[in-house]
């Protein structure tokens, strides 16, 4: 017989959701992953449904277990922010350094055409 997770504990959906969002973030997909499910959040209940339903065909591939639990956490809007606020948080810690380095090479990088073509840059 086939068990399907219906509920999720909430421990365990904060778990699931550090793992997702560190596997998004690690990736360089924060922006992207954020903005997507953003604008898919009011189809998170079909989403999940769907999930559901293709279940026996994508467990083939992915542990069960997780996948069944990601479902039953997408079912919640809570957790679908949180997921959100996770993503968000991870993508500023882990990148902040090198976008304060890109800031500064950009910013170098302008004054240098502003000195060429003598126009003086702002401080």
């Amino acid at each position: 017989m086939y068990n399907v997770i219906i509920e999720i504990k909430p421990e365990k959906a904060v778990q699931l959701i550090d793992r997702i969002a560190r596997f998004i973030v690690e990736r360089k997909m924060g922006s992207s992953a954020i903005m997507t499910i953003e604008s898919l959040r009011p189809l998170h209940n079909i989403a999940s449904q769907l999930m559901y339903f293709l279940a026996p065909f994508a467990e083939v591939f992915v542990n069960s277990t997780d996948y069944q639990e990601f479902a039953a956490m997408l079912e919640n809007d809570e957790y679908v922010a949180l997921l959100v606020k996770r993503i968000d948080e991870l993508d500023d810690e882990m990148y902040r350094e090198e976008r304060k380095q890109r800031r500064l090479l950009r910013k170098r990088r302008n004054n240098k055409i502003k000195r060429f073509f003598g126009i003086k840059p702002k401080i």
